[in-house]
């Protein structure tokens, strides 16, 4: 009698189907479970979006507590050609400033020359920083400066003196100037001021060309004295080696472009346009997240649909506290007690509504308004400014042991715990279609047989009945 080589084939059953199909009902537990943990990574997700939403909510807040914000301003010159402002945080002031004079550095430039390949002659040129003051002109070395010495050989061109004198740091800085009548080397003044004049002593003759000792003294004429600006600015005449003031005026740098006859105004005012936006952008901030929360944890019975946190305790608590805190007040504001004294009203869902007007008046008091946002009581928090109970209230929440990372953790555990569920029963049904297929194998074998012997019977019975 043959043997039987794949189930089915002996009993005529279609055994591989009837297999499937057990096998298939018995999967129903684990598609379960995996749609039960699809949900939960749902969950985590619409943390992972509450989690980003509050942390935009408190970069807002932490802004409205910087004292930066409060300071900003915006800058105004009256003359901007005599003289610009600029200023990130000068607060509100005014001055009156006039120049009579603007900082100078020293040029002195040397003969003609035929090109900037021409050679001088050969030894060392030595320069001094420092002032050059009487009649004739006397010169006095910069108090902490020190000479430098520069070796020029015979090979040496106007264009390699150059170079030579740049690198050697000496506080002055050379070029070479050509037009139709020739090639002149010109040497400057590295900063401007009065104390930053220099003299160039040549150790040879063949170098005197390029010396500079003083008006009519060396082979280098004066173009440009170094001199000091001097300014009129409050009723104080003042001065300066540079143009550029960034002292006389706290927050204020201030830059002489010309002289003038005639007071330019200047100054800055606090940037209560950029102040008003930090508000606005913060309410956008906090009302993203109101709206977030509610459309996470609402249940919409028009379309039957729930939100990804719907029936969450956690994220249900979160909104309310925030509304909580909100809702309250501080006892540091002066003439501001709750958000609706500066005109951010509470709308629907908990969402705040700018009153521009009103907000406009609190700006207005720029004092009380700035403790309202971000003073700090110590001895107690809850009187703290609003800035400051936000921020505090998102790290509680974003911490390591807040409610979304709590919640985050305890979402992701469940899921691991489905994952090994899955893997047990997994395991479970691999043991149960073993044993089906051998009990199915043993079964048909079994029928293959009795088929066999009926059909050998039936042979038999017909062969006698023929004989």
């Amino acid at each position: 009698m043959a043997s039987i080589t794949s189930v089915g084939i002996g009993s005529g059953l279609n055994v591989e189907d009837m297999i499937s199909k057990l096998m298939s009902v018995e999967q129903t537990p684990i598609t379960n479970i995996k749609k039960a943990s699809a949900g939960l990574q749902t969950k985590i997700s619409a943390y992972g979006q509450l989690q980003a939403a509050m942390s935009a909510m408190q970069t807002a807040a932490q802004k409205l507590s910087d004292p930066a914000t409060w300071t900003a301003s915006g800058t105004t010159s009256s003359d901007n050609s005599v003289v610009s402002v600029s200023g990130l945080n000068a607060g509100t002031q005014s001055h009156v400033i006039t120049v009579s004079q603007l900082a100078t550095a020293q040029s002195v430039a040397s003969g003609v020359f035929t090109s900037g390949t021409s050679t001088v002659g050969e030894g060392t040129l030595t320069i001094a920083l420092g002032s050059w003051e009487g009649d004739p002109p006397v010169f006095t070395g910069k108090s902490g400066s020190s000479s430098i010495s520069v070796n020029i050989t015979a090979t040496d061109t106007l264009n390699s003196i150059r170079d030579k004198l740049n690198a050697a740091n000496a506080g002055v800085v050379a070029s070479v100037v050509s037009d139709a009548a020739g090639t002149r080397l010109v040497i400057r003044s590295r900063d401007s001021g009065q104390t930053n004049g220099f003299r160039i002593s040549a150790s040879d003759p063949s170098l005197a060309a390029l010396s500079y000792e003083g008006p009519d003294t060396g082979g280098m004429s004066l173009k440009q004295t170094a001199g000091n600006a001097t300014f009129n600015m409050d009723g104080l005449d003042l001065s300066s080696e540079s143009n550029t003031l960034s002292t006389v005026a706290d927050g204020l740098t201030l830059t002489l472009l010309k002289t003038s006859t005639t007071a330019v105004n200047v100054g800055s005012n606090t940037d209560t346009a950029a102040i008003k936006k930090s508000i606005q952008d913060f309410v956008s901030a906090y009302n993203g997240l109101m709206n977030l929360m509610r459309d996470q944890t609402k249940y919409d019975s028009a379309t039957k649909t729930a939100g990804s946190l719907q029936g969450d305790a956690k994220a249900i608590s979160l909104q309310q506290m925030l509304r909580n805190v909100s809702g309250g007040s501080t006892t540091l504001g002066g003439a501001f007690a709750r958000l609706a004294d500066i005109g951010l009203d509470p709308g629907q869902n908990g969402t705040l509504t700018v009153n521009s007007a009103k907000l406009d008046k609190a700006l207005g008091n720029l004092g009380d308004l700035k403790r309202f946002f971000g003073a700090v009581d110590v001895a107690d928090a809850s009187h703290n400014g609003f800035a400051k109970k936000w921020n505090d209230f998102a790290s509680k929440t974003l911490g390591s042991d807040g409610a979304i990372s709590v919640g985050q953790t305890g979402l992701q555990k469940r899921i691991k715990d489905n994952d090994k569920q899955i893997a047990s029963l997994q395991d479970h049904l691999a043991l149960m279609e073993k044993r089906l297929r051998a009990q199915y194998t043993a079964l048909d074998t079994k029928m293959g047989q009795l088929n066999g012997l009926s059909a050998y019977v039936t042979q038999q019975f017909s062969n006698k009945s023929s004989g």
